[in-house]
């Protein structure tokens, strides 16, 4: 008989095979060299991928500098954004207007969209489906609405004691992910809540035709933050062995692995999630007020975007404005400003 001590003695790396190989070897017929059968056995090396050379990748820059202060922002966003496109999995990327660091060099900043062959939980951050909702309600007092609306959720951290139901059919969807079922109760305690950070619900009025219209930004909330954490250590398992060389923050997960299915898969759901933790709070705000929606739409701007091409398009704070970007995509994009500014609903 042998066991995993004995195989650490002949200097193999512990593993999830070290089980199967030993089950292989103490159920060997007589005569077999079970030592062979280890070796076979063993995971084979993987080369190691290293990073391209500087400016082999090139991105795009859409922004100009307008004044000095401006000018510096943009020099920390290409500097970061050269050092990030050294990548290996990256195709593509560029920068937005509204671009601005987003930490250490190498990291995708705010405005950022990279296309990768692989998902890279960093680029989409910890902030999962962080996602703008318009919901108009048409001649309603703006006032009552935006009362309404912080009668019936909790704003800030935590959740909520008094759990809103999501669908069965979410619960089972969430349920059937390895990944996410283990935060079943962060999903239930922090459905119907808004979140905190720059995160808002506004409440005004269309300039084109007075109609008032509820507008709420916030992401995927704990659950969401956790798939993050999960996907990042997923992500950095594969970093070690394939490309070490790669910074920590933009580690991939294989998209044709049976982890990046499941990652890929987690990340479908905690969208759904989000737009229906949009859809709960606006809902619940009319019906307090007995108002009626006449008109909505959504978008993320913090997500992963799956093209035709087969790549993988992470937008850091990036609203997409391409064809067909999600299956219940509209012609209409929200664009927040600052706090100071109005929100645009555009017309792509």
């Amino acid at each position: 008989m042998i066991t995993g001590k004995d195989l650490i003695e002949k200097d193999y790396e512990p593993g999830k095979w070290f089980q199967k190989a030993i089950d292989a070897a103490n159920n060997a017929p007589d005569g077999t060299n079970i030592w062979d059968m280890v070796e076979d056995m063993k995971p084979k090396d993987i080369p190691q991928i290293p990073l391209r050379s500087k400016g082999s990748v090139p991105f795009h820059i859409n922004i100009r500098a307008e004044n000095e202060y401006e000018r510096a922002n943009i020099d920390k966003c290409i500097e970061t954004m050269e050092e990030l496109m050294r990548t290996p999995t990256i195709k593509s990327g560029a920068i937005m207007p509204d671009t601005c660091p987003a930490g250490s060099i190498g990291t995708i900043p705010v405005g950022g969209i990279v296309a990768s062959t692989d998902i890279h939980p960093g680029m989409h951050s910890a902030d999962i489906c962080c996602s703008m909702f318009y919901t108009n309600y048409g001649n309603v007092d703006p006032k009552l609405l935006l009362d309404a609306v912080h009668d019936v959720t909790h704003f800030g951290p935590g959740g909520r004691n008094d759990c809103v139901s999501m669908s069965q059919c979410l619960i089972e969807k969430i349920r059937d992910n390895k990944i996410l079922k283990k935060y079943m109760n962060s999903a239930e305690q922090h459905f119907a809540t808004q979140g905190d950070g720059n995160h808002f619900a506004y409440v005004g009025k269309l300039k084109s035709t007075g109609d008032t219209v509820l507008v709420t930004h916030h992401g995927s909330r704990a659950p969401g933050a956790k798939l993050y954490k999960e996907g990042m250590k997923i992500a950095e398992s594969y970093r070690v062995k394939i490309s070490p060389e790669t910074l920590k923050q933009n580690a991939w997960i294989p998209a044709d692995t049976e982890d990046g299915k499941e990652y890929w898969n987690a990340l479908q759901i905690i969208r759904e999630w989000t737009k229906a933790n949009h859809t709960v709070i606006h809902d619940m705000a009319a019906s307090k007020i007995d108002a009626k929606p006449i008109d909505r739409f959504w978008n993320e701007h913090n997500f992963v975007f799956k093209k035709s091409d087969g790549l993988f398009y992470h937008a850091k704070g990036a609203t997409p404005a391409f064809d067909k970007w999600a299956d219940d995509a509209t012609d209409l994009t929200i664009i927040p400003l600052n706090m100071a500014e109005p929100i645009f609903d555009c017309k792509r």
